[in-house]
């Protein structure tokens, strides 16, 4: 099976009691959100820090786009919620455009 592989950064708020709670909420995402990343075509997704700054890899489908990716999470009252509440440990990198929290970033270099 073909597959697409992004990279996306985001920061979090540079205060530890909140990167802590951040990585508590993420040792057991809801089901109804694993049920939403797997429904929209994601086979595979990781996320790793190094201070404030986090980095997203993800692995889907072919087929799969952001596009229908967002409007299903506008659909979804259990993503609603959860990104809410994610937004407020979350900060957008400084090159992110106005509404962007998570960046996809740009292969520079394949060995």
């Amino acid at each position: 099976m073909a597959q697409k592989r992004f990279i996306l950064f985001c920061d979090l708020q540079d205060h530890e009691e909140m990167i802590q709670a951040y990585e508590k909420y993420h040792v057991k995402i809801p089901e109804a959100i694993e049920a939403s990343i797997l429904d929209a075509g994601i086979l595979s997704m990781e996320i790793f820090r190094a201070g404030n700054r986090m980095i997203m890899e993800i692995i889907t489908k072919e087929d799969f786009n952001f596009e229908l990716k967002s409007k299903m999470d506008q659909e979804n009252p259990d993503v609603i919620a959860w990104e809410t509440l994610m937004s407020t440990f979350q900060k957008p990198i400084p090159i992110a455009q106005e509404n962007e929290k998570w960046v996809l970033g740009t292969q520079i270099f394949k060995l």
